[in-house]
């Protein structure tokens, strides 16, 4: 199995100054294994893991830590693997799928000292991801029957906040690059996400993409259908511990190296 990882790097960025607190890799795999052809919904899950989906090699992870002294793992995983469609989304998981992802965040975190971030890589949206990120219905869009609710979006990030609640190095990622809905309800979703996490104790930092693809290029822009600018709707945010961070991705692409950047700005 292919492991595509750009590296990351994130910066705390206020008025004074701009400092890099950690430099990371993208460890995509659990997202694997459920591209189509086609629009073809169910195709690929739940999966198998070490066959269809992974998550780390561990021995990778130590080189990365040990000698490149990376601190940063941008860990991915798939809603619909763990929140089966038959259970919906919400608060109800399939244990084994994340045993097999808990395993790869603690190995990171309480093995070898790194951060974690968790990242549903979805682009806010749910139920089909065999063509993603176009397939799926967007979450909360209350004109698709088939689409999961912000009340269950809010419900699902309280239930893995608090599996992770007591383990500082964990970092949550609201989603991966929303994009082609409005961008009041990427607020919307995103303000559920961070009430569901801080009503069950969680109070380590969440990353809060805004539309667009969450691109740090047209935040100030109209992108997909006329969609507002994710800048005039993501200053409205509110995290009670004021631990939040706004999420952008800049793709920078060469011949040799392919490097994502996220930058974190405080609100």
């Amino acid at each position: 199995m292919s492991m595509f990882r750009p590296l990351i790097f994130l910066a705390v960025v206020c008025i004074a100054h701009a400092e890099i607190l950690y430099a990371g890799v993208n460890e995509s795999g659990g997202e694997f294994g459920v591209f189509a052809p086609v629009d073809t919904p169910g195709f690929g899950l739940p999966g198998r893991f070490g066959v269809d989906y992974a998550f780390i090699n561990k021995s990778t992870v130590d080189i990365f830590v040990d000698q490149e002294k990376i601190n940063f793992f941008r860990v991915t995983f798939l809603m619909e693997r763990m929140c089966p469609l038959s259970f919906g989304l919400g608060s109800r998981f399939n244990e084994t799928y994340f045993a097999e992802y808990a395993d790869a965040i603690n190995y990171i975190t309480l093995n070898k000292g790194a951060y974690a971030l968790l990242d549903p890589h979805n682009y806010m949206r749910y139920n089909d991801p065999s063509q993603q990120p176009f397939s799926g219905s967007v979450i909360g869009n209350s004109s698709d029957p088939t689409a999961a609710t912000t009340q269950q979006f809010g419900e699902f990030w309280a239930e893995l906040a608090r599996r992770f609640q007591s383990n500082p190095k964990v970092v949550f990622g609201i989603n991966n690059e929303p994009h082609d809905m409005p961008t009041e309800l990427v607020l919307e979703n995103n303000q559920a996400a961070i009430d569901g996490i801080r009503s069950v104790g969680a109070k380590q930092l969440i990353l809060a993409p805004g539309n667009g693809f969450t691109g740090g290029h047209s935040w100030t822009q109209v992108t997909g259908n006329n969609d507002a600018p994710s800048s005039d709707f993501m200053n409205m945010l509110n995290d009670p511990l004021d631990n939040l961070a706004i999420d952008i991705h800049e793709t920078l692409i060469s011949p040799a190296l392919t490097t994502t950047a996220l930058s974190l700005v405080w609100p």
